[in-house]
């Protein structure tokens, strides 16, 4: 499938790197060098958005607010020259679907993307209009919707996908590695605090949900069948 890529990064010799390996991987690329021309296309619809979070305009994090104010459901893969778990943190915690670290190899770059658009596939694949029902909770997978008495509840993309791994497994203990093998792939090398920030905010979001911590081994979602 011919994927349309939006990729923000101010660095010149990068950028014309990166969609040269894009291109030739057979994604359509639309580069841009600095964050306000992106901007300017927020109401693109792209399949993907790669963003360098340190342009010299408008930060990565501001532009990504900007496109959650007009699409919820797009990805977006973090790019960033620091190395540090707190821009991970604030990069999920903002919905984002990847983070990867500079200096990378270009062939990293592709596969994480090729990993989030198959999570995009197999969420669109999905039925629209189907739900199951959670503890009072109507869940919506494809949709990436959730409502609790006629009230929806809003979730981050990284915070969904814990939930439904939570629900495909519930009354099961579902294993930290597991979480991060789904989510943020096998590869992903920064701190497990990302797990439970994001669980940390499932819970004050979905307070009707009973979530047990196995410490040291992951979670329970106590549901009735």
């Amino acid at each position: 499938m011919l994927y349309k890529i939006y990729l923000v990064e101010d660095e010149q010799t990068l950028n014309e790197i990166l969609v040269h390996y894009l291109q030739a991987e057979g994604y359509e690329v639309t580069s841009f060098l600095d964050g306000k021309t992106a901007q300017a296309q927020i109401k693109d619809e792209p399949d993907l958005w790669v963003l360098d979070i340190f342009l010299p305009d408008i930060s990565g994090h501001d532009l990504i607010k900007l496109i959650r104010e007009h699409n919820k459901y797009i990805p977006v893969i973090f790019m960033s020259a620091r190395n540090k778990e707190f821009d991970r943190v604030i990069g999920f915690k903002l919905g984002a679907s990847d983070y990867i670290s500079k200096s990378f190899d270009p062939q990293e770059l592709i596969f994480r993307i090729k990993m989030v658009m198959e999570r995009e596939h197999n969420r669109k694949s999905k039925k629209d209009g189907e739900y199951i029902l959670v503890n009072g909770y109507e869940v919506y997978e494809a949709e990436h919707r959730i409502v609790y008495d006629t009230t929806e509840i809003e979730l981050t993309y990284n915070e969904f996908e814990l939930f439904m791994i939570l629900v495909k497994n519930r009354n099961k203990l579902v294993s930290r590695k597991q979480i991060l093998k789904e989510i943020w792939d096998e590869y992903y090398v920064g701190s497990n605090n990302v797990i439970d920030n994001t669980m940390q905010r499932l819970r004050r979001k979905m307070e009707h949900l009973q979530i047990e911590t196995s410490y040291g081994a992951g979670y329970r979602l106590v549901a009735k069948q």
